[in-house]
Parts: structure tokens; C-alpha cells; sequence
């Protein structure tokens, strides 16, 4: 029986990468997206035609637009603006999302004791990355360990385990990765914006350009401004 696992497919660079390395290792595929009330509705439509171009039988879109009641983040209240050409460095930006991957992976491990995935893949990287908490080793390690402790399957030995392909990788990295496999960059979408041409100047746009730079190819994607 072919393994199965599900992709945390937000429909952005990161997670569509996953979704090659995945089908590279020879998994059978079960994206998961989520509505969460985030500030545009690009990224969920980009997630359906990046399934699509995998050949994905059965994608999942849950709502969770509960999130942008609770707000706390500038993807989630549009009374708060989205930074442009900061600086990137530790500081936790106001587009993080409270418990944001906690509750996402809670739920990808509900979906994979459903469909019988071994493996959740995440797109989570702890070098590139605009300092979010729920990005960090630690918190993929404890995630684990409380989901082999909080589910049917977890307490009875085989275990669902949380892949991070992408943990230790720099977005150049990850880019060339993404092309080796044929990963189709041009279907994604990471501007936190989310208009048809890409702002290129928060922090999602520019660290998506720096690692294309850096990989020596071009970006598919329309920029309004390259910051890079």
C-alpha cells in the first residue's frame, strides 16, 4: 500500500515545495488548506490550482475564519497594516498569527488519522523566516510528541510523524529544490497583499526574492516593485 501524507498547503512558495519534496519521496498526497480570515483570499485560490497541477485526489479547504475575530495580527485585522521595507531580523512582526501552526497542525493530525497518513509535511523554516515562534525546532519537536500522545493511532505504536524538509534550508535552498523537482513556483502566491501582481515589499515579498536572486533565477510571479 502506497504511504499517504498530508501537506499543510497554504498555496504559497514554501508549502508547494513540500508538496514536490513529497510526491519526490513517493507519497500519496492529501493537501490541506485553511480560509483562516486572513486578509485575502489569493493564497486559498492559488492552493486549488496547485493541487490540481499535483493531481491531488482529495484537497481539503477548512474554514477557520474564527481566526480574524480574535485578530492580534495584521493578516487577520485589516485595521492593522502589513509592514513594507523592514528590515528582517528577530523581532516577531506584527504578521504573525497567534498559535496560527498550532492549530494548523492540530488539525492536519485529525485529517491524517482519517485518511491513515503516516507523515504531516510542513513548510516551516527556521533560517529565512520573518521570526515567527511556531517556526522553530522546538516547537515541531513538542508538537510531535503531543500528537503521538493525543491520538488513537499516537497511543497504539505507528505514529504520525511532522516532516519539515525545509527546517535548516535559506530560501535559496528551498527554491532550488523547488526547481529540481518541478515545482510550479508560478501557480504560487507569497505577497501578504495578495493582489494579482505581488507588492514586493513586505517581508514575505522580499525574502522571495532574495532567495530567487540568490538561486540565480527569475521569479515567475508579477511584482509591482522588486525590492531586489
Amino acid at each position: 500500500m502506497k504511504k499517504k501524507a498530508v501537506v499543510v498547503l497554504s498555496g504559497g512558495l514554501d508549502s508547494t515545495t513540500c508538496m514536490g519534496i513529497a510526491r519526490a519521496e513517493g507519497y500519496e498526497l492529501y493537501p490541506l488548506t485553511f480560509d483562516y480570515g486572513q486578509r485575502h483570499n489569493r493564497e486559498v485560490e492559488q492552493a486549488k490550482k496547485v493541487a490540481s497541477f499535483f493531481e491531488v485526489q482529495d484537497h481539503r479547504v477548512v474554514s477557520l475564519n474564527f481566526l480574524n475575530q480574535i485578530g492580534g495580527s495584521a493578516l487577520t485585522d485589516l485595521n492593522v497594516d502589513v509592514p513594507v521595507n523592514r528590515d528582517i531580523d528577530d523581532e516577531i512582526p506584527v504578521t504573525y498569527v497567534p498559535a496560527r501552526n498550532l492549530i494548523f497542525l492540530s488539525l492536519a493530525t485529525a485529517f491524517a488519522e482519517v485518511v491513515g497518513a503516516e507523515a504531516i509535511f510542513i513548510g516551516v523554516s527556521a533560517v529565512d523566516f520573518s521570526g515567527y515562534p511556531d517556526c522553530r525546532p522546538e516547537f515541531i519537536e513538542s508538537m510531535e510528541q503531543t500528537i503521538q500522545l493525543a491520538t488513537k493511532v499516537g497511543t497504539t505504536g505507528k505514529g504520525i510523524h511532522v516532516l519539515t524538509p525545509l527546517l535548516h534550508l535559506t530560501k535559496k535552498e528551498t527554491i532550488e529544490i523547488g526547481i529540481k523537482l518541478g515545482v510550479p513556483y508560478e501557480l504560487t502566491t507569497s505577497c501578504y497583499q495578495g493582489e494579482e501582481e505581488a507588492c514586493g515589499v513586505c517581508d514575505s515579498c522580499i525574502l522571495r526574492l532574495k532567495g530567487f536572486a540568490e538561486a540565480g533565477a527569475k521569479d515567475p510571479v508579477p511584482y509591482k516593485k522588486a525590492s531586489i
